[in-house]
């Protein structure tokens, strides 16, 4: 059996925006690299950070995450600036698939590569709810 290629490494010029992200020692592993949960926690800061900058109150929105995945490509560790790299790849009704590049420093390549799904709730029902007209507009900026 032939295996499928990997898909090329995405770079800087393949995000919408960019959040920069600070590394701490404690995200450092015994090995002196990144452990895996930095990751995803760059991911949630970074989408966060972003709805935050859109101006819309955390009263309107309430957001559950479905679904996360990396991919890791190169080492990061402490004390590497990290800009994480966002763009939109779905928007569904309720849903946002977020792409996320991960990047060391100022390397042009990701040195990880995730996605990041959020369903947007309503806060009473706790069912997903459609994506509210502003923040709609707000992430068909980020589509490629």
């Amino acid at each position: 059996m032939s295996e499928t290629p990997r898909p090329p490494r995405q770079s800087r010029a393949d995000y919408r925006a960019f959040v920069p992200v600070t590394t701490r020692w404690s995200d450092n592993d015994m090995y002196g690299h990144m452990n895996n949960a930095a990751y995803y926690a760059f991911f949630d800061t970074a989408v966060t950070s972003w709805l935050l900058g859109t101006g819309l109150s955390a009263r309107d929105s309430m957001f559950f995450v479905a679904e996360t995945g990396c991919r890791y490509l190169s080492e990061v560790g402490y004390p590497d600036r990290v800009s994480v790299g966002l763009r939109v790849g779905h928007l569904g009704g309720s849903s946002i698939r977020y792409e996320i590049g991960v990047f060391r420093n100022d390397e042009d390549l990701a040195a990880a590569e995730g996605l990041f799904v959020h369903v947007h709730i309503d806060k009473a029902s706790r069912r997903p709810s459609p994506v509210p007209a502003p923040l709609r507009d707000a992430l068909e900026a980020l589509r490629p």
